[in-house]
């Protein structure tokens, strides 16, 4: 070890020397880290060391005569010609020896240990506390930013991060004294806190931390339909989009789950911290800030931080200076505004605007290169010039919004061309308008046709023999330790998916026929069986490369062509098509980790769907009630930011998929009928890349993923160029200059910090909020500093051209 100097110069060479690793840096993270930052990467040998090819790896690596393999054709098929070398996902496995006792992966052994303490307490009064708790916090929390412009997510690592200090003050502070209930023995402090108990309540807030999908359906009624949605019709859809996912994880966890070769990358990080926190709690820290201390003066530091962007100069927060100088300017609104503009530049000094689309500090550089990347060419590059070319009338419209227009370059008036009943009237359409599409979200579209078909050809491409070497010996594959361990606990019975699904099914049937949802039948089965399909392949490939195709587009692609003319129909189509393949996705996510964890299956199970349960009722009265008490809510003016964006992109995407239809708007002739051509070019990328990749299999072009390119762009509209390029600003900062040159900091604070911002940014909108401009009217600050962003062009969505006369197409139905 080096010896450590007494002084720290601030100078670049001592800025990027790389700094080695420290006893003190935990071995199992330093290697999940590193694999996970690389997508394509055969860990085999250290990347930073290595100067061979991937070929010479495959010869020459210690592992490849001695692994376990069926049949030494399966051994020789990871060597053929469309594969890079060895595996990309580091799949190293254990001498045959040794499988009985350990994982055959490298990665799960680095992050899980093979061991269990099956008298460990789980189930405990604790668990349901704190776990109730925090999924009522977390759900709550979330659902209320959401229609917030600009808004901020709690992550479940700040659950995760906060459970484990609660549950040693209860461990201090419950009374021991147990208690006999109908011959169950109990207590309301069993012993110390367990990492199992850490787990469960980490497990309990992965499934709630995303928002119920279903009330975007409901805002959307409300404001764009005029329609006043029953409670009970809220909740019975509610409950049955996020249940029904749940009883297919029944069915697919055998292959899923229970198999060695599923290693589920996601779950093995939220491992990997678990262990680390529990093993590393109470230690003495002696020579740096412990991170429960680091953690809690980042919150409190980024909480009161927040009164400055959030209330006393909001100008701070939409820092588009350049418009302030020409506010009046359409083209400088058009290409630096934060609102409605490109958001050409890197300024803002707000957490909430950088961690838009999510934290920073914690997506790997190597996907916030790729998606900043496409995002220039595609929006800084592309969307430019169709504007000031006016590509199909683009220049009477802003260039990025999450609304459609009318031929007067008017906001389009969804009431317009639907009747009473919420149906779309032809005859009402054709006296009214065409609907246009400003141009970011034509490109916004495009971007999604893109990545469906680039998902199926890249994963073809590089992981189609893993894919079917893991299939095939998930099929017959011998239990793994881990498994072997599980089997000390009593599995879930198939009734219980059986009876969850049937309650799910039987809600939502009855919410489809009692209340008018425009959606028969016979059209959610097929809803459920184009969600359903897709679980076990997007589950496989989720399971061995981290990916996650979205299959939302689809979903409303098909829902307009089965269910023309009904825009509440299509939106509740796509919701159980498309949530409920992703329920079912995060279910066994979550599964996977009380896997590794050794948590008793039924435990899981409860913990699971009560708290998803908790999350339904939770986002659903948070709602109501914002409707109920928010002056203005989901309001383009809404004085204090709940101006909905992603619900106008919900109810924009009704009536363009549900109302309009895309054969009117993309099939051949149609004026978007290009747009449809993302499929080719989607199909198309990945292999000049690919090809790279396999010529020079050391160089940058293995970072090079096509599919994350174009899903990091889902975001836009409502997101715009700020919320990228502040993003990856930060994310250069943390994820590529800190991790590389000054590792151990990075290591031990890097997650601490993003979960202490994250929290400190949401205390502070609560206590902005509810202390300053909710109560009596609110106070408010009409200073320069809070109203100069206001007055622009960019501010108020100014087109650059205006008609007294229509535009596009005489006739359009």
């Amino acid at each position: 070890m080096e010896a450590k100097t007494s002084a720290y110069a601030l100078n670049l060479p001592t800025l990027l020397r790389r700094r080695n690793s420290s006893p003190d840096v935990p071995e199992d993270v330093d290697y999940i880290m590193s694999h996970l930052n690389d997508p394509n990467w055969d860990l085999s040998q250290p990347p930073t060391a290595s100067t061979e090819t991937f070929a010479d790896k495959a010869q020459t690596s210690s592992w490849t005569d001695h692994s376990y393999h069926e049949t030494e054709t399966e051994t020789a098929s990871q060597l053929g010609s469309t594969r890079v070398g060895t595996s990309k996902f580091d799949l190293r496995e254990a001498k045959v020896e040794e499988y009985n006792e350990e994982s055959p992966y490298a990665e799960v052994r680095a992050a899980v240990p093979n061991t269990d303490d099956p008298s460990i307490p789980v189930n405990t009064f604790r668990v349901w506390f704190l776990g109730i708790i925090l999924s009522v916090l977390l759900s709550g929390l979330n659902h209320f930013f959401l229609g917030r412009w600009p808004s901020v997510a709690i992550s479940a690592l700040i659950a995760q991060l906060v459970a484990l200090p609660l549950g040693k003050g209860l461990e201090w502070l419950l009374p021991t004294r147990q208690f006999n209930t109908f011959g169950y023995v109990w207590s309301f402090n069993p012993g110390p806190f367990s990492v199992k108990e850490h787990a469960v309540i980490t497990i309990m807030a992965n499934a709630v931390y995303t928002d119920v999908y279903s009330t975007s359906i409901f805002a959307a009624q409300r404001v764009w339909y005029n329609e006043r949605p029953a409670i009970g019709y809220e909740l019975l859809i509610t409950l049955s989009s996020q249940m029904i996912g749940y009883a297919w994880a029944g069915i697919a966890r055998q292959l899923l789950v229970w198999p060695a070769s599923m290693i589920w990358p996601s779950a093995l990080v939220s491992c990997a911290l678990l262990n680390t926190l529990n093993r590393n709690w109470g230690k003495v820290e002696t020579k740096h800030i412990s991170r429960e201390r680091f953690f809690l003066y980042v919150a409190i530091g980024s909480t009161l931080y927040y009164f400055l962007p959030g209330f006393l100069f909001t100008g701070l927060s939409m820092f588009s200076w350049v418009c302030w100088i020409a506010p009046q300017n359409q083209t400088v609104n058009t290409l630096f505004g934060y609102n409605t503009g490109l958001g050409l530049g890197f300024l803002t000094f707000d957490w909430s605007m950088i961690s838009w689309l999510g934290s920073p500090l914690v997506s790997p550089w190597w996907t916030e290169a790729n998606v900043f990347i496409a995002f220039v060419i595609i929006y800084w590059i592309i969307a430019p010039i169709m504007y000031f070319k006016n590509v199909l009338f683009a220049k009477y419209f802003p260039i990025s919004t999450s609304s459609a227009f009318d031929n007067m370059g008017m906001p389009y008036d969804i009431t317009a061309v639907v009747d009473e009943n919420g149906f779309f009237d032809v005859e009402k359409y054709k006296l009214y308008s065409p609907l246009f599409m400003p141009v970011n979200l034509q490109l916004a579209y495009g971007t999604q046709f893109a990545m469906i078909t680039a998902v199926v050809v890249h994963t073809f491409l590089w992981y189609r023999h893993d894919i079917v070497r893991q299939f095939r010996r998930s099929l017959r594959d011998e239990k793994d330790v881990h498994s072997r361990l599980m089997m000390s606990y009593p599995e879930v019975p198939a009734w219980w998916y059986g009876s969850l699904f049937l309650v799910a099914f039987v809600f939502g049937v009855v919410a489809i026929e009692v209340y008018p949802t425009q959606f028969p039948v016979w059209a959610f089965i097929l809803s459920l069986i184009i969600g359903f399909v897709f679980v076990i392949p997007v589950g496989i490939i989720r399971a061995i490369t981290n990916q996650l195709p979205a299959i939302n587009v689809l979903a409303e692609l098909v829902g307009g062509y089965v269910l023309p003319g009904r825009p509440l129909g299509v939106m509740v189509f796509k919701t159980f098509g498309f949530v409920s393949m992703y329920q079912s996705l995060f279910f066994l996510n979550d599964l996977k980790i009380g896997h590794y964890m050794k948590i008793p299956p039924r435990v899981m199970f409860m913990a699971q769907v009560v708290a998803s349960t908790l999350a339904c009722f939770v986002c659903v009265g948070v709602q109501e009630w914002q409707f109920a008490n928010i002056e203005g809510y989901c309001t383009p003016t809404q004085k204090d930011g709940f101006v909905c964006n992603d619900i106008e992109t919900f109810a924009t995407a009704s009536i363009i998929w549900g109302g309009i239809g895309p054969q009117r708007l993309f099939s051949h002739g149609a004026m978007y009928n290009y747009v449809l051509y993302f499929f080719l070019i989607g199909a198309l990328l990945p292999i000049p890349f690919y090809l790279l990749a396999v010529r020079y299999p050391t160089s940058f072009w293995r970072y090079v993923n096509i599919p994350v390119c174009f899903a990091g762009l889902a975001q836009l509209p409502p997101a715009t160029g700020i919320s990228y390029s502040s993003f990856t600003m930060v994310g250069a900062f943390f994820q590529w200059f800190v991790r590389r040159y000054h590792f151990r900091w990075w290591l031990r604070f890097n997650y601490i910090l993003s979960a202490g911002l994250d929290i400190g940014v949401s205390m502070g909108m609560v206590l902005v909020f509810f202390c300053l401009q909710y109560p009596k009217g609110g106070v408010q600050l009409n200073w320069w500093g809070n109203t100069v962003w206001q007055n622009t062009f960019d501010a108020l969505g100014m087109p650059a051209l205006f008609t007294n006369t229509t535009i596009g197409p005489q006739v359009w139905a």
